[in-house]
């Protein structure tokens, strides 16, 4: 991992991880989007082979960001997980015991759909729209933020999974995921790596850093 890079919004420090999270340092949080964990394991209950170590490296790789920022708090902006209980989702329960003393807001996604129940015995406080600290609004799809939110609170989102179009050196087109800025609003990569990209084209007002090979690349 690269060293992580500030974003400065409304004079908070927002540090962004080539490992696709993002640390508030104001708030000692891991802000994260779409880790669809399970997934993998939904895929192979479907048939389709599909290798837990790719469940496993997300979950690792969430772990080494939160000793990394030595985080008090994630605040996942939905699709936490993927669909109905499976046997990683059991794994994330042992992992998520083994942290008792970690907050954990998850922001409801389309696909968080487990059992009121399942979330509390994670230990996880489950937020149903839009989710506010401060003048910051977290909540899932970006295309749902309600216009007087937009209006006095800076947004992040995730759902879209963000990507990016880069021209190679033998001007070939390369795509990779991406942070997303406008003046009002943050859009997320997906953190689990098992996922599609949407493309976004960059306007002259907006920001974007697409994550290249574990490094951060400001688009100009």
């Amino acid at each position: 991992m690269t060293a992580p890079i500030p974003h400065i919004i409304q004079n908070n420090t927002f540090w962004l991880s080539s490992c696709r999270c993002i640390f508030w340092e104001e708030e000692q949080a891991l802000i994260l989007s779409d880790l669809h964990l399970g997934k993998t394991g939904h895929f192979r209950k479907h048939g389709i082979a599909v290798p837990q170590a790719l469940f496993i490296e997300d979950l690792q790789r969430l772990i080494e960001q939160l000793i990394h920022f030595r985080a008090k708090k994630i605040i996942a902006v939905g699709d936490l997980f993927h669909s109905k209980e499976n046997k990683e989702m059991y794994l994330f329960l042992k992992w998520r015991s083994d942290l008792p003393g970690l907050e954990f807001i998850l922001v409801r996604g389309n696909h968080d759909i487990l059992q009121k129940e399942w979330y509390e015995n994670a230990g996880i406080q489950v937020k149903e729209g839009v989710y506010a600290v401060r003048d910051f609004s977290f909540l899932h799809d970006p295309s749902e933020v309600p216009e007087e939110t937009l209006d006095t609170n800076f947004i992040f989102s995730g759902h879209l999974h963000p990507g990016v179009n880069i021209q190679g050196l033998a001007k070939q087109n390369l795509t990779f995921p991406c942070y997303y800025f406008s003046d009002t609003m943050a859009i997320l990569p997906a953190f689990s790596k098992f996922s599609g990209l949407a493309m976004v084209k960059k306007q002259k007002h907006e920001t974007v850093y697409a994550i290249v090979n574990n490094t951060l690349v400001k688009i100009k």
